[in-house]
């Protein structure tokens, strides 16, 4: 069971539901509008496994026993940033308590000040945090994307790897330094 906040066309939903069977895809999208939007233009439909529904993120998890969902994945913005509200270290704690994963997408400029604050607020809420994505991103030489996960278990880093390289994929999987940033708090 993935709860994905945000996705807007459930893209990521969507191709997991059809790869994955009897697996439960939920996208909680805040903007309604955005949901029509991928209904209408985007190919968003009724399938097997995906369910979506409008709803603010932080809230619906909230409202979850502890540990009732397998991972957690945040795919939200407001421009180019994750909502605040998604990334501060009581949002992450609480999405830690119901998730044994947590996957944040991140768009962040060098260097990556933002991304610092919110791995920080990973490695508070989960034992295993690393990063995915450009070795220059991750390394914090550069801006760019970065996915940024959260674990309470070790993670299979080593397949993984091997899995990008099969790929030939230009992305790495390591910690991402947080260089001593706090973590975003509420309030």
């Amino acid at each position: 069971h993935v709860v994905h906040v945000g996705g807007a066309a459930g893209a990521l939903a969507r191709a997991l539901a059809a790869a994955r069977p009897g697996d439960l895809q939920e996208v909680v999208e805040l903007d309604p509008e955005a949901l029509e939007i991928a209904r209408r233009h985007l190919g968003l439909r009724r399938a097997p496994g995906l369910k979506v529904r409008t709803g603010e993120g932080r809230a619906v998890l909230a409202a979850r026993a502890d540990g009732s969902v397998d991972a957690v994945v945040v795919d939200a913005f407001v421009g180019a940033r994750v909502p605040r509200e998604l990334v501060t270290a009581e949002a992450l704690a609480g999405f830690a308590r119901v998730a044994r994963l947590v996957a944040l997408n991140v768009v962040d400029a060098k260097p990556l000040e933002e991304a610092a604050a919110i791995a920080a607020g990973l490695a508070g809420a989960f034992a295993h945090v690393v990063a995915v994505g450009a070795a220059p991103v991750v390394a914090r030489r550069r801006g760019g994307n970065v996915v940024l996960v959260g674990s309470h278990a070790p993670l299979p880093l080593e397949r993984l790897r091997a899995r990008l390289a099969a790929d030939r994929s230009p992305a790495v999987v390591a910690p991402f330094a947080t260089g001593g940033a706090p973590p975003f708090r509420d309030g």
